[in-house]
């Protein structure tokens, strides 16, 4: 009975999130559009998430390069150190790590914020007035999700392949130049494209879950924390679920 419930419970969410992802597009073609406010939510969730994201490339570029070194001079391969740690970065390490730190910091304040909104009824109060709440909240952080994580993660992956170069610039010395001119001639179309694309949809989801556990959010405030704290969780989830499609993707059309 318990085991019937949940699934109950699953397939129910699951279709009001469909729902949820199908008006947020329709919302989205239809004018008015609210051209000032997505800037507004761009900077929001993009620039207010860049020194997060910065430093954490930068710790990952670091450290990466630290504990692969001793492992590649064992085997005599170690000028081979800032090729591995840039595949490393650019495919999977720096998209993924972006992406759930994103979620941590965005998809709860959505939810919080939301949240907030909906139990005190400011929803409500923006529809009688005769504004589209939906647009206004949620398409436009939504699009600004989807469209600043891949800034963001090309942004974390820069700064953490300058992480990696003083990582190796502290047991050996090399130049700047010489670092990424090794970078830059491994990395192929299929390395970068794929790992690009993939942002986007983490950043869509990160942005509908977000919304959509604020939005629907009830119980007073403590339904403001379980919005919040659901929206970490299930973003960061749902991260993983569509990293591993991708990578299924990628490997099928052979762009590995």
């Amino acid at each position: 009975m318990k085991t019937s419930q949940s699934l109950q419970s699953f397939f129910t969410e699951t279709g009001a999130i469909s729902r949820f992802v199908y008006r947020c597009f329709y919302e989205l073609v239809r004018p008015r559009y609210e051209v000032r406010q997505f800037i507004r939510q761009c900077f929001l969730v993009g620039y207010r998430s860049l020194p997060l994201i910065g430093v954490t490339g930068f710790i990952m570029g670091l450290v990466l390069t630290m504990q692969l070194r001793p492992s590649l001079v064992a085997y005599g391969v170690v000028s081979k150190l800032p090729v591995m740690v840039c595949l490393a970065i650019v495919r999977e390490i720096g998209p993924v790590i972006s992406a759930l730190i994103f979620a941590g910091k965005i998809s709860s304040s959505m939810g919080a914020e939301l949240g907030s909104m909906k139990v005190t009824e400011q929803i409500d109060a923006m529809e009688v007035s005769g504004t589209n709440p939906f647009k206004f909240l949620v398409v436009t952080r939504v699009m600004a999700s989807m469209l600043m994580l891949p800034v963001l993660t090309v942004l974390s992956d820069s700064i953490g392949l300058y992480g990696s170069y003083l990582g190796v610039n502290i047991r050996d010395h090399t130049s700047l130049s010489l670092f990424f001119f090794e970078v830059f001639n491994t990395l192929k179309f299929g390395d970068v494209l794929p790992a690009i694309i993939k942002t986007f949809f983490f950043g869509l989801a990160i942005g509908i879950i977000g919304c959509y556990k604020g939005y629907n959010s009830s119980n007073g405030t403590e339904g403001v924390g379980r919005a919040a704290n659901s929206a970490v969780v299930v973003s960061s989830l749902v991260v993983f679920i569509i990293d591993l499609i991708a990578v299924q993707i990628t490997d099928v059309l052979g762009l590995n």
